[in-house]
């Protein structure tokens, strides 16, 4: 796709959204554009999703977001940036009498906050919020370290091996300072502090430092060290903030924003961030290695409803920390499987439905990237807005998370090595106590029984008699003879 058409693209959403004066913050993770906007009632959703290149739109929080596919959208959002910078300078800000408009949309967008979010899912997101940036720097390294590990096995080319180790180490070894810095920034604070005070936890000087009659272990308590740390320096430098003389200020807050926490780091949250992390893989290993098949049923089933709302990012710190006590994530692979599901069930309902183009173009537009693992323009783009195919997608999830889990139950324990791929791409990730072979042997024996189970039970399950003979509105591709048919609104029983 070409800058001409991802600018062509951002230019058709703009107006759709309300226009440049209607933006009020622009992201974007894997797959979406996040949009923050001053009044949702300007938003044409049927149109946005009428648009081609959009997957589909999602409304959370505080932000709307609109579907457009890994790399797409990292293409797109600067084209998108730059049409909102153009417009606020060609249109004069908003008059006075706008006032009442604004107003209203700040009291529908309060009015839907309160009414769809919790405590405790805020948190989770803003949590998320650290760790998502960080998504493409652990794709990459824990690409290249499985590439090192991978040539050392074979015995080829062993003195590349060294540097590949070290290219796709080195993030991991200092990740706590990127999370010291992203949590000081999502919560407030200055990020270049809370990133001082994580760097504490991997500095090799902590050695020398004893702590509950035990020295400490440089990298003790990993991010969930880092993450508290910066959260407690965003409390202090608040503190000094509110309390410090102006003209001490530039001195005295730096100092004791890094000073206190850096103390309390050293002295306390290391040694429990560092029990807690260590609980946490054992947990995970345990909980597979007895739960096996109900358990990765369980885990598999349930991951594409987390998807759905975008509390999946949540689990970030969880595999980030397995990744640093075992050197995998046992739980990735295991929910990996709702993404197999996910790709049998659309396959289903192109079968099922000869005569819509329309969804059957979606399909075929998604279905590489379902492959890869990026299940948003499937579940946004189909099976969600179906219904049924979503409940038996999930199904198919939980029968290949049910065939994992099995396995590792068995003792063929693996895992990934990072985070972020999934499906297809995540076989170069795997590693293993068995060894690579079995591992990559059972984790495609659970996609293949996630694409099995989620089409036959989608073929089978996914549609009433009156959902097929409302949805089968177009000529049948393979007949162009047969006349087309006006579209209806599609029956989601």
């Amino acid at each position: 796709m070409s800058p001409d058409t991802h600018r062509a693209t951002a230019a058709a959403i703009l107006p759709l959204v309300g226009g440049a004066a209607n933006i009020g913050s622009i992201a974007h993770c894997m797959t979406r554009l996040r949009i923050g906007l001053h009044d949702r009632t300007l938003v044409d959703d049927a149109a946005l999703r009428a648009v081609p290149g959009v997957l589909g739109v999602v409304e959370a929080d505080d932000t709307y977001q609109i579907v457009l596919g890994p790399g797409t959208v990292a293409r797109v959002t600067p084209a998108f940036e730059e049409l909102v910078a153009e417009g606020r300078t060609a249109t004069p800000a908003r008059p006075v009498t706008a006032e009442g408009l604004a107003a209203r949309g700040a009291a529908l967008k309060q009015a839907r906050t309160a009414r769809n979010a919790t405590p405790l899912k805020l948190f989770l997101r803003r949590i998320a919020a650290v760790f998502v940036p960080l998504i493409p720097a652990l794709i990459g390294c824990g690409i290249i370290a499985g590439l090192g590990g991978l040539l050392a096995s074979l015995g080829w080319v062993p003195a590349l091996v060294p540097a590949l180790t070290a290219i796709g180490s080195g993030f991991m070894a200092l990740i706590a300072v990127f999370v010291g810095h992203n949590t000081a920034k999502e919560f407030g604070g200055t990020p270049v502090l809370g990133g001082a005070v994580a760097a504490v936890i991997v500095f090799p000087g902590v050695a020398k430092v004893e702590a509950f009659g035990q020295h400490l272990s440089p990298g003790q308590g990993g991010v969930l060290g880092a993450l508290a740390a910066a959260l407690l320096a965003v409390r202090v430098e608040r503190w000094c903030r509110r309390h410090v003389p102006e003209s001490l200020d530039v001195l005295v807050t730096p100092t004791l924003t890094v000073l206190v926490p850096g103390l309390v780091t050293l002295f306390g949250l290391m040694a429990v961030a560092g029990t807690v992390s260590h609980g946490i893989g054992v947990f995970a290993e345990r909980l597979l290695a007895t739960g096996g098949a109900a358990a990765g049923t369980v885990l598999g089933g349930l991951f594409l409803p987390l998807v759905m709302l975008g509390l999946h990012q949540a689990l970030i710190p969880i595999h980030t920390t397995l990744i640093e006590e075992s050197g995998y994530t046992v739980l990735l692979p295991v929910l990996a499987m709702a993404g197999a599901g996910q790709v049998g069930a659309a396959l289903a309902v192109y079968v099922r439905l000869p005569h819509n183009p329309s969804l059957r173009a979606t399909i075929r537009s998604a279905l590489p990237a379902g492959l890869l693992g990026v299940g948003e323009p499937l579940i946004y783009g189909v099976s969600l807005p179906l219904g049924r195919p979503f409940v038996t997608a999930c199904v198919g999830g939980a029968a290949g998370g049910a065939f994992v889990g099995l396995f590792h139950q068995l003792g063929v324990a693996f895992g990934s090595t990072a985070i972020g791929p999934s499906g297809w791409a995540l076989f170069p990730l795997l590693e293993g106590t068995p060894g690579r072979a079995a591992a990559l042997g059972v984790y495609a024996g659970g996609l293949l029984t996630g694409y099995v189970t989620g089409f036959a039970a989608t073929y089978f399950f996914g549609f009433t008699p009156r959902m097929l003979d409302d949805l089968n509105t177009g000529p049948d591709p393979a007949d162009p003879t047969t006349p087309g048919h006006a579209a209806e609104e599609p029956a989601l029983a």
